[in-house]
């Protein structure tokens, strides 16, 4: 049986790199069963938890400041 799934652009782009003459099935089969985790599968376990913290208040910083400059500009 099989299952159809929806999977992001950068994802499918990753697998492709790594099919060779595998199906994506196989390939997934594979990486699952390599004990890694989905999110490490997916390429969405980038960061370990300090960067990630890190990086995120950085982006926060940095969106607070832009609203201050459009603020700023539109007066």
């Amino acid at each position: 049986m099989s299952k159809q799934i929806a999977i992001s652009d950068d994802v499918y782009r990753r697998l492709k790199r790594e099919q060779g003459d595998q199906s994506f099935s196989e390939l997934i089969e594979e990486k699952v069963n390599s004990c890694e985790t989905l999110k490490e599968v997916s390429g969405q376990q980038l960061f370990d938890a300090e960067t990630a913290d890190s990086v995120a208040a950085e982006i926060e910083s940095l969106s607070h400041e832009a609203v201050e400059r459009v603020a700023d500009d539109s007066t």
